[in-house]
């Protein structure tokens, strides 16, 4: 599975339809209906505002697709289909519509919506997308230098620690490196 860590936009006029290509990281369902109210209400004067959405969550990857008053199955799926293509999660896909006055047809829809999902994604830095787990422990003062190398080494990072007698952290850390972790110090999974 892929995702991205940031935000594009692009844009191109195909027949004097002008399209705008926007691809949104999400972590959660909530998080992308959001910026999907926020873009609707940015381009409020658009024809369409054509979505589509693949989220990881703990149901499994919650997927959705709109073709926003285009004829059905001509906008949202298109623009999905690039999505699940390409393993991609936690991302939001926006192709907004300027009509023209040059009608496309169904399949002038399907390629201008799904060329546009394609550039979208091919212009964004798309990454191994990683999963990770929060782990709470508690160290001797002497045993942080080596905790905090050990979990470098293991892509991980201290989110919360907190000082008395002993050192407690929250530290976040990829899931497939967790049990490694878990040899070298104990730890308890969040």
């Amino acid at each position: 599975m892929y995702c991205a860590n940031a935000s594009v936009n692009i844009e191109e006029i195909v027949k004097k339809s002008r399209f705008i290509g926007i691809l949104i990281p999400c972590q959660t369902e909530n998080e992308a209906m959001l910026h999907l109210y926020r873009l609707q209400r940015q381009y409020i004067d658009a024809s369409h505002v054509v979505f589509a959405y693949r989220i990881k969550s703990s149901k499994g990857i919650v997927t959705k697709f709109h073709d926003a008053g285009e004829p059905s199955g001509t906008a949202g799926k298109p623009v999905f289909q690039h999505l699940a293509g390409k393993d991609l999660i936690n991302l939001l896909c926006v192709v907004v519509r300027y009509f023209g006055g040059v009608k496309l047809g169904a399949g002038g829809l399907v390629r201008a919506y799904g060329n546009m999902a394609k550039k979208v994604i091919e212009a964004s830095a798309i990454i191994e997308y990683v999963e990770y787990a929060e782990i709470n422990l508690e160290l001797n003062y002497k045993d942080l230098q080596n905790f905090e190398y050990q979990l470098k080494k293991l892509g991980g990072s201290i989110s919360e620690q907190f000082f008395s007698d002993n050192i407690s952290l929250v530290a976040r850390v990829p899931v497939r490196n967790v049990a490694c972790l878990a040899k070298l110090f104990k730890v308890a999974e969040k």
